[in-house]
């Protein structure tokens, strides 16, 4: 049985479907579940909480029936039972005759999944390396279609569309673009580990998409400097006088580059849509924390 938490959202309890690796750093997991019949959303940018087991638990503990008093009891729950939750964009749904949701995908990052890695793999990485049909997870979505947590938004009368994001934005970077009608006029750079982790997207929009791999790296930049940020700076864009940015990914990257649209372009900052999907340094509980 589930609950409203803070309409228009709630929990839904579903299963892995199947998975499918995509490149070496992305693999895709379809969840089905009968509740998704009430899963609705129109947004390219759908955000997502996933809620996955804790290490030794076969189902997600979270206290669903509290309803908007869930939280501070997810919270309280003891480490090795309150289920891991983290924040995910939706890739696709598909839909029945009926226009029910039947299935969805998540694209998640493999952080360190791989022996001798730097950094130790995150539980949600671990979790989707090794994800299995009929493992079991409970997800915060959306029950309204048009939702506050769909961000890309242009005005009607946008005349161009840029959009730059690193691999944890790829997913939602990718819906959008495939989503862009004829006519469209968009410039976007991507910002990937590898080579093998850049994707054919197929779009009818006048796209030029711009792929930057961190292991061909060259030029002794910082973690803290999207790759991007220089070839933005160097890049003639097309005249416009209505544009439109979506920027997403790590956030000290994405207030850099907001500062270079709105102060270097002249943009108008209301044109501007920037999000944070996760901090360098900081855990997802972490950041929750300190916001």
């Amino acid at each position: 049985m589930t609950t409203a938490v803070a309409a228009p959202f709630r929990f839904f309890s579903l299963q892995v479907v199947r998975t499918r690796p995509l490149s070496p750093s992305l693999v895709r997991v379809t969840f089905g579940g009968e509740e998704l019949r009430e899963f609705h959303s129109n947004g390219c940018d759908q955000s997502l909480s996933l809620f996955i087991p804790a290490e030794g638990q076969t189902e997600p503990v979270v206290p669903i029936e509290l309803g908007d008093g869930w939280w501070q009891a997810w919270r309280e729950l003891p480490d090795d039972v309150r289920a891991v939750m983290r924040s995910y964009t939706l890739r696709s749904l598909r839909r029945d005759t009926l226009g029910r949701t039947t299935e969805i995908d998540i694209d998640f990052v493999l952080h360190g999944v791989d022996p001798g890695a730097d950094t130790p793999a995150g539980p949600a990485s671990r979790w989707a390396a090794n994800a299995t049909a009929g493992n079991r997870v409970l997800l915060l979505g959306p029950a309204i279609a048009d939702n506050r947590a769909i961000r890309f938004r242009p005005a009607d009368d946008t005349d161009l569309v840029l959009i730059w994001g690193d691999e944890t934005a790829v997913p939602a970077a990718s819906a959008i673009i495939e989503s862009l009608p004829a006519g469209t006029r968009a410039r976007v750079w991507l910002e990937v580990q590898h080579a093998a982790d850049i994707q054919d997207l197929a779009t009818e929009a006048d796209a030029e998409i711009t792929w930057f791999v961190r292991d061909q790296r060259v030029d002794g930049g910082t973690e803290g400097s999207p790759m991007a940020l220089g070839a933005l700076r160097d890049a003639q864009l097309p005249d416009a006088e209505r544009p439109y940015v979506w920027i997403a990914g790590e956030s000290s990257h994405i207030k850099t580059l907001r500062r270079h649209f709105v102060g270097e372009r002249g943009i108008d900052r209301r044109r501007v849509t920037f999000v944070g999907y996760w901090r360098q340094g900081m855990t997802e509980e972490q950041l929750r924390a300190a916001e």
